[in-house]
């Protein structure tokens, strides 16, 4: 299972991050950066550095375990580690164990799209959808919130969603789209019409020894040619014993039966436009609002009516800090999440572009500058990208020296970081990863399990560091 997951995360990986010939080499001392054991030197244990930028997010999780009836949403972003949603969902359902279950959040049509995506939900449509990745440059398709811009400028379709894992019905569902216009409506039930009508009445004639098909023809006052077509009759050679359909003059009455979905009645925010449930809903459809001309879609938020933790996970296989800066409509689309926490998870797409470390700080600033831009100012936890392999089985420094840049300037820029590379032993713990089946055979990617296992350890450093703000308080 954990092989078949990982093979499907790497065919959509971008160019430099695909799998490599199965080796088996060790890691030896000569292959480990002198960053990296520094790093692992001074490291100190499974903890996040910071923490006292997480100050307003523990106060909401504070209040709503006393009883504050609040929603807390959590945002996590990144690249492929992200968008197949196993860590980020081994991460929601520990802290929604913890704090409460207040939905799914964001979702998104990965298969629509052609790509992977959560196994939490399932989309179908009965129409082909146009797709565009913010990995690739700017030409103003609608790529917004989800990195993926989905859209097609005809009706006529219907995009199912089912809700797999039932933890997760919802009584709320926000449709993001460009601007927030209104390009689709929502139904959950069809309504049935009959209508009556005619159609010709059709016999059976079995043909009898020496009968041509003119003299059946004349018989019942209907052409040749009429015959044949109905038949599939290449010619006018007929055999004795053979029944035939005739389609004769005589009519009879039909029924026709019809369905079309019932629209229901949406409301509209500054964000999206959206239909709340009293009723605990797994299945929906998104239908063509009959006064749009055209029909693109950045994301679905699924909410439940509960108190708790709602974590959103956003990724793109290939994406980089920097393509998501490509794109203006997805720091204005994150403000429909209301993020409460932030958290990051790029990197690894930068290393293997052997991006330097100078240009790889710039670009996350400039990411977080245009959060700020839109006025979302809450707490940011940057995890460090995992240890890695270059092609031939050769090092990734880049990725240890990101992560000891990261823990450098995070008081400074005022965010908190969780050590993913640290934690999972940077490049001389690489070997021990794969003997453990916790990185995959492009070693790049990660298995279920060891996916699994960043989403246990990322808890229990969050949660460590929100027991130690509470005995502070």
């Amino acid at each position: 299972m954990n092989k078949l997951i990982v093979f499907f995360c790497c065919l959509f990986l971008s160019p430099n991050d695909q799998e490599q010939k199965s080796v088996t080499l060790p890691i030896t001392k000569s292959m480990v950066s002198t960053i990296d054991s520094a790093t692992i030197a001074s490291y100190a244990g499974n903890r996040i550095y910071n923490i006292e930028v997480l100050e307003n997010v523990f106060k909401k999780l504070k209040e709503n375990e006393a009883g504050g009836n609040r929603k807390i949403n959590i945002v996590h972003i990144g690249d492929s580690h992200i968008q197949g949603d196993l860590m980020t969902n081994q991460i929601r359902k520990n802290l929604q164990e913890k704090f409460g279950n207040a939905g799914r959040g964001l979702v998104f049509p990965y298969q629509l799209a052609k790509t992977n995506g959560s196994y939490n939900e399932r989309f179908y449509s009965n129409r082909i959808w146009e797709n565009y990745r913010n990995i690739y440059p700017a030409k103003g398709n609608p790529v917004g919130l989800s990195g993926i811009g989905l859209w097609r400028e005809n009706a006529g379709f219907a995009i199912e969603l089912n809700v797999k894992d039932k933890a997760y019905k919802f009584n709320s569902i926000h449709v993001i789209t460009p601007q927030n216009q209104k390009m689709f409506d929502l139904a959950i039930s069809a309504q049935t019409s009959i209508t009556q009508t005619t159609e010709r009445k059709v016999i059976a004639h079995k043909i009898k020894k020496g009968e041509a098909i003119s003299v059946i023809a004349d018989k019942y006052n209907v052409s040749v040619a009429e015959i044949k077509r109905d038949n599939h009759l290449k010619s006018n050679n007929i055999r004795a014993g053979r029944v035939l359909k005739i389609a004769t003059n005589e009519t009879k009455p039909k029924n026709v039966t019809t369905s079309e979905f019932v629209p229901l009645k949406l409301e509209a925010d500054a964000f999206s436009n959206y239909y709340d449930s009293d009723k605990a809903l797994e299945k929906i459809f998104l239908i063509p609002n009959k006064s749009a001309t055209k029909y693109e879609l950045n994301g679905i938020v699924l909410e439940k009516n509960a108190s708790g933790v709602i974590y959103s996970g956003i990724g793109v296989n290939g994406a980089k800090f920097s393509d998501y800066n490509k794109y203006p409509l997805f720091f204005e689309q994150l403000k429909a999440l209301h993020p409460d926490l932030l958290i990051f998870s790029l990197g690894t797409n930068e290393s293997f572009d052997k991006m330097d470390t100078a240009k790889y700080i710039k670009q996350l600033r400039e990411f977080i500058s245009n959060i700020k831009e839109q006025n979302i100012d809450v707490p940011i936890i940057i995890m460090t990208p995992p240890p890695s392999l270059f092609r031939g089985r050769k090092p990734n420094h880049f990725v240890g020296e990101y992560a000891e840049r990261i823990i450098e300037i995070a008081e400074k820029d005022n965010f908190a970081v969780w050590d993913l590379y640290t934690e999972f032993g940077g490049l001389s713990g690489i070997q021990k990863l794969k003997a453990q089946a916790l990185i995959g055979p492009d070693w790049v990617h990660y298995s279920k399990k060891g996916y699994m296992k960043q989403g246990d350890l990322f808890t229990e450093a969050f949660l460590k560091a929100y027991d130690n703000f509470n005995s502070k308080k």
